[in-house]
């Protein structure tokens, strides 16, 4: 589809999307500059397990180093130009599209994917809990068995916590305290007898005055009744806020709704909306992305 030298696509982050773009792109001759703020595949390397991925895939680093594969083939087909960079921006033109990149310079094409996914929420930044500034909250995705031992406390019901109960089957007292924003996500674990399901509303954090338990977690609940904890073990589980560049149109949530997009700006992944979050759904909607753009481009009137 393109001239020798031409850059039909740009597609910002080479997650799942990201790299399922690039793929479909190649696969119909376009050619693709495919940026990456850190590496193939970053974020999903940190997943322990996978149970909801088809393939022989059992964790995020042999996903991630498939992916990697797969983009070093496209690299020797010279139909993709891998290029590790913080995209900063995206804008229209009247020819195209232009990413600007982090430290200078930018990047032209007849088109942008855009999948730069999520990040992982701080306690200061979520509505529903309230902290000092210096709470910094350990990811329960990181924690090993023994760091669980005895009651747990865990704030926010995200997928993670899923995650981590497949990736480790041992015994857990896990107490999840859930705002009503994760009810949905904490379907899929709650009948698993190492969660203890906590509704909230609303939590404060403080230093606690009891020397053995650091913190205390004082909580609303959906009544209005107010309860507090001293725990010395406690773990995030707050889910993710999207990764959003300027330039995109965001709605109400910060999330990027590919409809309210202008046509040559095509949002694919996890950025699109807080649910559907999965990997098999970031790829279909990444080589969706990219068919949308070439059927637009070669069909224009249809």
């Amino acid at each position: 589809m393109s001239n020798k030298g031409q850059t039909d696509l740009v597609v910002v982050g080479a997650g799942p999307a990201g790299v399922a773009a690039a793929v479909m792109a190649a696969s119909l001759g376009m050619h693709v500059v495919l940026v990456e703020a850190e590496q193939v595949g970053s974020k999903i390397r940190t997943i322990s397990a996978l149970a909801n991925v088809p393939g022989q895939w059992k964790t995020g680093d042999q996903l991630a180093a498939a992916y990697a594969a797969d983009v070093a083939t496209l690299e020797r087909d010279n139909s993709t130009t891998l290029l590790l960079g913080r995209a900063a921006s995206v804008s229209v033109t009247q020819d195209g599209v232009t990413v600007a990149l982090q430290g200078g310079g930018e990047l032209s094409a007849a088109a942008a994917v855009i999948a730069t996914g999520v990040a992982t929420a701080s306690p200061q930044e979520t509505r529903w809990i309230s902290a000092p500034a210096d709470f910094n909250l350990a990811p329960l995705w990181r924690a090993a068995p023994e760091d669980v031992a005895g009651r747990t406390y865990v704030l926010g019901g995200d997928r993670p916590l899923g995650t981590w109960l497949r990736a480790h089957p041992v015994s857990a007292d896990l107490y999840v305290l859930v705002p009503p924003e994760d009810d949905y996500k904490i379907l899929e674990v709650s009948q698993d007898r190492r969660v203890h399901v906590v509704p909230i509303s609303q939590v404060t954090v403080a230093h606690s005055p009891d020397a053995g338990s650091p913190w205390l977690l004082s909580t609303v609940d959906r009544g209005g009744a107010p309860r507090s904890y001293a725990v010395d073990t406690v773990f995030g589980n707050l889910g993710s806020r999207p990764a959003a560049l300027p330039g995109l149109a965001r709605g109400s949530d910060g999330y990027c709704p590919p409809e309210a997009q202008h046509p040559r700006i095509l949002v694919a992944g996890d950025l699109r909306a807080s649910r559907f979050q999965r990997i098999v759904t970031a790829q279909g909607s990444g080589a969706e992305a990219v068919l949308a753009r070439y059927y637009d481009a070669a069909l224009p009137s249809v």
